[in-house]
């Protein structure tokens, strides 16, 4: 074979090889292929939140502050019980349920004190008449006591004296045993006075607790 003929065949080789190449190609751009991968640099110190969601990058929300709490309702053991004041109207006598504030720590009080008279100081005793029923005569509010404070309630108790003897079974009771309000450990006051024994008859009443003047 000439040497001419050598350089012809080899260039079409070359050529088809070329052809071949640049058709590859195309057909890989024509069918959306891709060769090239990208790599999302990490979002600068100064990048949006959107910017750096769209990247893949979650920032952490800042933390919101707490509310303070407030104090706390005044236990039953936060409280000492004590009578003061009194009075009589309309065959009802009244005296105030004092509770003070013994603890270390600011509390608040509010709504009723659950009132009954009972035939001991303690658990042991049981339950003499109907228990106090509650007179709206103030209206229920918060009374937030510091340590050494006092709140009170109004209690009435009418003359055994004003129901008829077979009805009211008069007798004579010695304690008085209060809940504060919402809770349901009690407070004993030594207390003396004539009431009806019978339960059909509401002999007490108490009000909701107010601020001690």
């Amino acid at each position: 074979m000439r040497i001419d003929h050598i350089y012809l065949y080899a260039g079409r080789v070359l050529g088809t090889l070329a052809l071949g190449t640049i058709g590859a190609l195309a057909t890989a751009c024509s069918s959306g292929q891709s060769t090239a991968t990208v790599f999302a640099p990490p979002p600068s110190s100064g990048s949006s939140p959107t910017a750096a969601a769209s990247q893949g990058f979650s920032p952490s929300a800042p933390a919101l502050p707490t509310a303070a709490a407030g104090p706390a309702e005044c236990s039953s053991a936060a409280l000492r019980l004590s009578l003061s004041g009194g009075g009589a109207a309309a065959g009802t006598a009244y005296t105030h349920l004092d509770f003070t504030n013994i603890s270390g720590a600011t509390c608040f009080m509010q709504g009723y004190p659950g009132v009954s008279l009972v035939s001991a100081g303690s658990n042991a005793g049981s339950q003499v008449g109907s228990d106090a029923k509650r007179d709206p005569v103030y209206p229920s509010r918060p009374v937030t006591l510091a340590p050494g404070q006092k709140a009170h309630a109004l209690l009435g108790i009418a003359d055994a004296g004003n129901f008829p003897p077979s009805k009211c079974q008069p007798t004579t009771a010695h304690w008085l045993k209060v809940f504060p309000p919402d809770f349901t450990v009690a407070l004993y006051l030594h207390f003396t006075t004539q009431t009806c024994a019978s339960t059909s008859v509401p002999t007490m009443h108490v009000s909701t607790v107010v601020a001690k003047a």
